[in-house]
């Protein structure tokens, strides 16, 4: 289960940092990605050099979080 935080909390801060990203860019966009998941992916691909980083992390987060449940279920 320890390692199911570990990844949780590096996807929080991906999210964090996509966040960060999307508000540098301009408050509308910030608000949108905040309140509107499809605004979000839109965001992503129009903005791919300031969110290319954050987005790799949340994958990463994803990642650990699926190794850690498949590694609790097993024991």
């Amino acid at each position: 289960m320890f390692l199911f935080y570990i990844g949780l909390a590096i996807f929080i801060i991906g999210g964090i940092g996509f966040l960060i990203a999307a508000f540098k860019n301009s408050i509308l966009w910030g608000l949108g990605c905040l309140l509107l998941y499809p605004v979000s992916i839109i965001f992503l691909i129009l903005h791919w050099n300031e969110a290319k980083n954050p987005f790799f992390l949340q994958l990463v987060g994803v990642g650990i979080m699926v190794l850690g449940t498949m590694f609790s279920t097993s024991i």
